[in-house]
């Protein structure tokens, strides 16, 4: 399965996809990015003079790249529009804000998938190689 394949299997659509290309990804990680366009919503109120990335939606980016599209790769032909994802736990530590029209790097290394749970080590990186935030998610892919 190639790259686009993975991000087209994604259960998300605009405004709630956060995957704009993978880089790269295998049986032991993947690395894909995201550029945060100023006009996405929650820009408006989070903070009124000053925007700034909220830490769930930092999350959701690491999900969705770190978790899911290595999870869709994982399970290759075996994951369908029966199949789901749901995200069981994160432990993620905020390093530096992220402000509209950034572009981050995710990486993820896999820590292990069995019994149809995945759990991986994240981190976010600007465009400065700064990291932005890192920690542990992981998540369940089974049959609906």
């Amino acid at each position: 399965m190639d790259k686009e394949q993975i991000i087209s299997k994604l259960p998300y659509s605009k405004p709630f996809l956060f995957v704009d290309e993978l880089l790269q990804i295998d049986e032991n990680g993947v690395e894909g990015i995201y550029t945060f366009d100023e006009n996405l919503d929650f820009y408006k109120g989070h903070f009124k003079e000053m925007p700034v990335t909220p830490g769930v939606i930092l999350t959701e980016v690491m999900a969705q790249i770190g978790l899911v599209c290595l999870g869709i790769y994982l399970l290759n032909d075996s994951f369908n529009k029966n199949s789901t994802i749901a995200l069981t736990s994160n432990e993620i530590e905020f390093l530096r804000p992220v402000f509209p029209n950034e572009k981050v790097t995710v990486i993820s290394e896999k820590i292990y998938f069995r019994f149809g749970k995945l759990k991986c080590k994240v981190s976010m990186k600007n465009e400065m190689g700064e990291e932005v935030c890192s920690g542990t998610i992981a998540g369940m892919i089974t049959s609906k």
